[in-house]
């Protein structure tokens, strides 16, 4: 027997599920498979057209709204120490909720129960713009989300949702992103599918989007139909491909095709 079946076993035998295993051990990001014009865009942060969602995203971290009279920054102060590595290790186990929640869903919790505002609409520019300057603080910082616990069940639907082929074309997120990066799909080069980008600022869009959105695209790439943007399907596949991207930087605001 070899010693990772060792430690499977081993697990099982205690009750705990077995760590999973990285089909990617050495993730690469999105960004090694970028041109040298999108990179310079992205690198120069007087280029970046994302870095204008950022600063709507801080005009109105201080902004107060709802029936409190609160503001984002009633709780959490500066954002430049608080929110400090929050999008590195999000999505994260709500324990009072006891489900995942990505970081958008946190920005709205804290907008519906601390302020007494209205929820933004999913990948929406208001909740971009905020996710996008909470992001930024952690630029640079490793993915790191904690899959253990009462989050495992989570990680594991994430999990299956990625391996499922659906759609006309038969395919699984890894049909394209493990079997066959790095080859040309028509005009584009298939990365990896790591999440450390987001929210990121798409050329094709001309506007910031969030990873649920650009899931939203792919499912439909494959002529398949995709659930909706905010449920639990897609809050679960995010959780697991910010497991697949551990310990690449934070990169946003990246820039992608």
């Amino acid at each position: 027997m070899g010693a990772t079946a060792l430690v499977a076993v081993m697990a099982l035998a205690q009750g705990n599920p077995p760590a999973p295993q990285r089909a990617i051990p050495n993730p690469q990001t999105g960004r090694d498979f970028a041109t040298p014009e999108t990179l310079a865009i992205q690198d120069d942060d007087f280029q970046n057209p994302a870095m204008l969602w950022a600063e709507e995203g801080e005009a109105a971290w201080s902004q107060a709204e709802g029936t409190n009279g609160q503001s984002c920054a009633s709780c959490h102060n500066d954002a430049t120490q608080t929110m400090r590595g929050v999008r590195a290790r999000m999505p994260a186990y709500h324990p009072r909720l006891q489900r995942v929640v990505t970081l958008e869903q946190q920005i709205n919790i804290c907008r519906t129960e601390r302020m007494g505002a209205p929820a933004l609409p999913v990948d929406s520019r208001p909740l971009n713009a905020m996710s996008t300057f909470v992001a930024l603080q952690s630029r640079g910082m490793p993915v790191t989300v904690d899959i253990n616990g009462a989050a495992r069940a989570s990680f594991d639907a994430g999990e299956r949702f990625y391996n499922t082929r659906r759609g006309q074309l038969d395919m699984r997120c890894g049909s394209c992103h493990e079997d066959n990066y790095g080859r040309s799909l028509r005009a584009d080069l298939l990365s990896q599918g790591m999440s450390n980008g987001f929210p990121t600022y798409r050329l094709k869009e001309q506007r910031v989007i969030s990873l649920q959105f650009r899931l939203q695209g792919c499912v439909a790439d494959v002529r398949g139909q995709p659930p909706a943007m905010g449920g639990e399907d897609f809050t679960n596949l995010e959780f697991y491909l910010a497991w697949r991207a551990q310990g690449l930087p934070v990169e946003s605001p990246s820039v992608r095709r």
